[in-house]
């Protein structure tokens, strides 16, 4: 290791001394800053830091001695503090742990200034290093925004683009965890480099505004490879490249290859099909059906189904409260072309074919119901990150993350001017995107013609503000999630006329048997001794079909057929950028209902959200397919024309969609919350168990509480209710009130399970946080009542459902919906068995979105003899005995009372076991040479802005 280092080392001190003899171009003057009518209320916050480029001698300098460039983790220290200086937060002190995002640099802190081209100026500011990018002309923007945008996350724009074209672990080694996470993304975004082309293609065809926008790509891409010429030619491209073979240290041999359009597309792919997209889990609810069809027969079983289902729960916080409905994708009263899976027959459509090396014997990702890919081009041969040992052992993406990336994920809180301290709205809202080091976000200001706005957007497709504020408006959003995505059973059969079987791949449309297409890309990868790799390759294999891509197999009333994912926005990630082009340019946003109306070009599922110094809005976004008549989007539907979507076109992926007044929205409600939760009235949840308790209660009662309360809201006040929320446990604040109630309904003789009740209460009454002592003490206040819940909950949730439910029943509706999602993402339902019942991924801070909350709140208090007004099918717990109930919470909690820490925490690669606190802290993992340290848990956007505009244009 150490030879290797000083190797290096050396290759990378010439290299400096190469870069430090280069002469310096003269500072071009500073532009005039835009108008900005924020005042200096508006802050935001992006952990790390704003850096994620490293030169080989930063990344070893930071491995060796622990140096690190500048601005690489100035971020994380103030977002990490929030969570122990919150409870007294005044308006003065939110620069403490937000920065000022207001638009230009005053002059005594501008940090550095560069034209890379004459028509544009970047401007870095010394608090963050943000680039501040000015163009006199909207091409010189755009080049300025795709130059700064590589020069800030260049390595991190190159490893995306691999991803969404499936060849990551060629190019970045072939680690497990980079398998898994290729494997993942590529199942849900598959594309040829033709399919690729096309959607650019349709750009340049389409509006005046697509054609900008090309011409935005265009100029954007221009900027980013003049960036990697003149990182090459002075050698201080990311160090990265060195430690991967693609670049020598010495010999600047070899090449970063040039970024083209479609490298957009193929990273935009991975974004939509992360974050913006919903729906695709007929299967598993098929499967939950039948089980409780078979279990308690057809009638009593479907309102069974019904009610866990929670599709149109009267219990649920929705976003829209006032009244209005929305209605889209609830199930008919009489369904037609149901394809029911024959129980037992479904298995998952592998992805792997003509494994050689190390894939044959490494375990890879289940593959989720959703996509694929293909490319060409030769692979290099090259050396896995680890190639120094202790840089990336585990692989790009870390053990656990394609397991965990794919969430429902953000929170919003906006609050109307009437209830607020000046008369002007208030927003606290963001992203919550997970956490790396770099950022898959970065920030940016841009000002040029037809641009002006400063927020975020992801590495690789920065070309506009993605989320962020302009001139006298600020946006935000959150994953929407809605049922976009349907699956169809086509019918398998063979051209030849040999016997079907469940391989064969040729299918049945409008009565003719034709070839399924096969989508695949070939990816290899050298052996690594630092972990363990050994050289292989696998062909990354997708089908495709007429109705969507190849996800299941199985039978249906005897037959052989594929099931198939076909989701809305598969084929058009690319239109979404009219949407978010609009967002940026200050002569379409000048209302709320302009806001909306941009909003409704995004074809991508979010939850937008809009305030200006006057008026709030809410729109939900998303390509919703017109069904046909009483199809019912909770299940498969027979792959026929009177079944499909109106309009259908497979050929373009094209179908008629419901139009933009059918999409929940509001303009200036009292006040918005949004977790990932239901829209509105008539909007069916598209995933289950959204019922009495969600994570958006946790913003909404306390949102509500000042509201109602005459409590004018500010700045300060709304930002201490997120962090609040954000270090509250939802099972404690929300369950463990019934769950109480239950225990305390007859005597408990048991001193160990009455200690641990005690425990239990007292941190309940206290608020139920999950957080330090005092910053830094690395010890959680109330630490084993903490243990105990932890360690009881999937402990009671097996004791209350697992027998009436039945093994069918609870394994389903567990495969359905996770049963537990803890901050430190380790307590499964079987505890010490290997159980995969819930999200396994650690330390990725976002938490309480899965689990059987509103099961466990409904059922108990059924059992109590006081349901709520949403209800469960039957009750559950003990058979509906209080008595028998109250006993079978008795002896889960004495088992979990009992369970050792070391038990309750399990060893991982960066904690002991039975470190609490290490278990639930967030780790910025690492995607490039330079690491950062664990922060405190909490459950909050890693992306956020505080907002409050004065004043405003009209």
């Amino acid at each position: 290791m150490f030879g290797r280092l000083r190797i290096l080392m050396t290759a990378a001190l010439a290299v400096a001394c190469v870069v430090a003899g280069l002469p310096a171009s003269a500072a071009p003057p500073k532009p005039a800053a835009a108008t900005d009518y924020c005042q200096g209320q508006c802050n935001d916050i992006l952990p790390p830091g704003e850096n994620g480029n490293a030169t080989l001698l930063d990344i070893l300098g930071n491995r060796t001695i622990g140096t690190r460039p500048a601005h690489t983790d100035d971020q994380l220290g103030p977002y990490a503090k929030l969570a122990s200086q919150y409870t007294g937060l005044t308006n003065g002190q939110l620069n403490t742990f937000f920065d000022n995002s207001s638009f230009g640099v005053p002059a005594d802190q501008v940090a550095s200034t560069i034209s890379p081209r004459s028509d544009v100026t970047i401007v870095r500011d010394k608090a963050t290093g943000v680039p501040h990018i000015t163009g006199t002309t909207r091409s010189g923007t755009e080049f300025g925004a795709g130059y700064a945008g590589a020069a800030d996350r260049l390595w991190t724009m190159d490893l995306l683009r691999h991803v969404g074209r499936a060849t990551l672990t060629g190019f970045a080694g072939g680690a497990p965890s980079n398998r898994s996470f290729e494997q993942s993304l590529w199942a849900g975004a598959p594309y040829t480099e033709q399919d690729l082309q096309a959607q650019i293609d349709r750009l340049a065809s389409s509006s005046s505004r697509g054609q900008q926008a090309l011409a935005d790509v265009n100029d954007y891409v221009a900027g980013v490879n003049a960036y990697i010429t003149q990182a090459v030619s002075n050698r201080n491209f990311p160090g990265e490249y060195v430690l991967t073979g693609h670049m020598n240290a010495i010999t600047n041999a070899g090449s970063i290859d040039p970024f083209k359009p479609t490298d957009l597309i193929a990273i935009a792919a991975v974004i939509g099909a992360l974050f913006g997209s919903g729906g695709g889990n007929e299967i598993a609810s098929a499967q939950v059906k039948e089980a409780a069809e078979a279990r308690y027969g057809v009638a009593q079983g479907d309102a069974i189904w019904q009610s866990l289902r929670m599709a149109e729960d009267p219990s649920a916080v929705q976003t829209v409260h006032n009244g209005q409905s929305f209605p889209y994708g609830q199930s008919p009263a009489h369904p037609v072309g149901t394809a029911m899976p024959d129980p037992g027959s479904v298995t998952a459509q592998g992805l792997v074919e003509n494994p050689t090396g190390s894939a044959t014997n490494a375990k890879t990702a289940k593959a989720p119901a959703k996509a694929a890919q293909q490319t060409s081009g030769k692979k290099p041969n090259v050396r896995d990150l680890s190639s120094v040992k202790g840089i990336f052992n585990d692989g790009v993406f870390g053990p656990g993350f394609a397991q965990g990336v794919k969430h429902s994920m953000s929170n919003a809180m906006v609050v109307s001017g009437p209830y607020t301290d000046t008369g002007n709205p208030v927003a606290v809202f963001g992203p919550q995107t997970g956490y790396f080091a770099p950022q898959l976000l970065m920030l940016e200001e841009l000002q040029g013609p037809g641009i002006s706005a400063r927020g975020i957007a992801f590495a690789g497709i920065s070309l506009y503000v993605l989320i962020g504020r302009g001139q006298d408006y600020s946006w935000s959003a959150t994953s929407a999630g809605q049922d976009v995505t349907d699956s169809y059973a086509v019918t398998l059969c063979e051209p030849t006329g040999a016997p079907v079987t469940q391989n064969s791949l040729s299918y049945l449309y409008n009565g003719q048997c034709v070839p399924m297409e096969r989508l695949a890309v070939h990816d290899a990868w050298a052996p690594n001794t630092a972990d363990s790799t050994a050289a292989g390759s696998y062909d990354l294999v997708r089908y495709r079909t007429k109705y969507g891509l190849v996800s299941y197999r199985g039978k249906v009333g005897g037959q052989f057929v594929a099931f198939t994912s076909l989701r809305s926005s598969y084929m058009h990630e690319a239109d979404s950028i009219l949407g978010f082009g609009e967002f940026n340019d200050p002569s379409v946003i000048t209302s709320p209902q302009a806001f909306q109306r941009a909003a409704a070009d995004i074809n991508f599922t979010f939850n937008w959200f809009y305030v200006d110094s006057k008026h709030t809005a809410y729109f939900n976004s998303g390509a919703n397919p017109l069904r046909a008549a009483n199809v019912d989007p909770n299940f498969p539907v027979q792959a026929q024309a009177a079944y499909q979507w109106q309009g259908w076109n497979p050929a373009t992926n094209t179908a008629q969609y419901t139009p933009a007044s059918q999409h929940p929205q509001s303009i200036d409600q009292d006040y918005y919350v949004s977790w990932n939760n239901k829209q509105a009235a008539g909007f069916a949840a598209s995933d289950y168990g959204q019922g009495s308790v969600h994570r958006v209660d946790l913003l909404d009662s306390r949102i509500k509480a000042m509201v109602t309360s005459g409590q004018k809201v500010s700045r300060a006040s709304l930002a201490k209710a997120m962090e609040d929320a954000a270090l509250t446990d939802l099972r404690a604040e929300d369950v463990l009130p019934v769950l109480l109630q239950v225990l305390d309904s007859a005597p408990i003789t048991d001193p160990d399970v009455s200690a641990a009740v005690a425990k239990l209460r007292a941190w309940q009454q206290a608020g139920g946080k999950r957080q330090e002592t005092s910053y830094g003490s690395q010890q959680y206040a109330s630490a084993d009542a903490i243990r105990i819940l932890d360690a009881w909950w999937p402990l009671l949730v097996k004791a209350e459902f697992s027998a009436g439910m039945g093994d069918s029943l609870y394994q389903a509706l567990a495969s359905a919906l996770p049963i537990n999602e803890s901050p430190s993402g380790q307590q499964n339902g079987d505890v010490g068995g290997g159980s995969s019942l819930n999200d396994t991924q650690p330390h990725k801070g976002s938490s309480f979105q899965n689990g059987w909350w509103s099961y466990v709140n409904a059922d108990l208090h059924q059992v109590l003899g006081h349901p709520l007004a949403s209800q469960l099918g039957t009750t559950y717990c003990g058979g509906g005995n209080l008595a028998s109930c109250q006993q079978a919470l008795v002896s889960s909690l004495k088992q979990a009372a009992a369970m050792p820490a070391t038990q309750v925490y399990a060893a991982d690669a960066d904690c002991s076991a039975g470190d609490q606190w290490c278990a639930d802290t967030i780790i910025q993992h690492p995607l490039g040479g330079i690491t950062d340290g664990k922060i405190s848990w909490q459950n909050r956007p890693t992306y956020q802005q505080v907002v409050q505009f004065p004043s405003g244009r009209g």
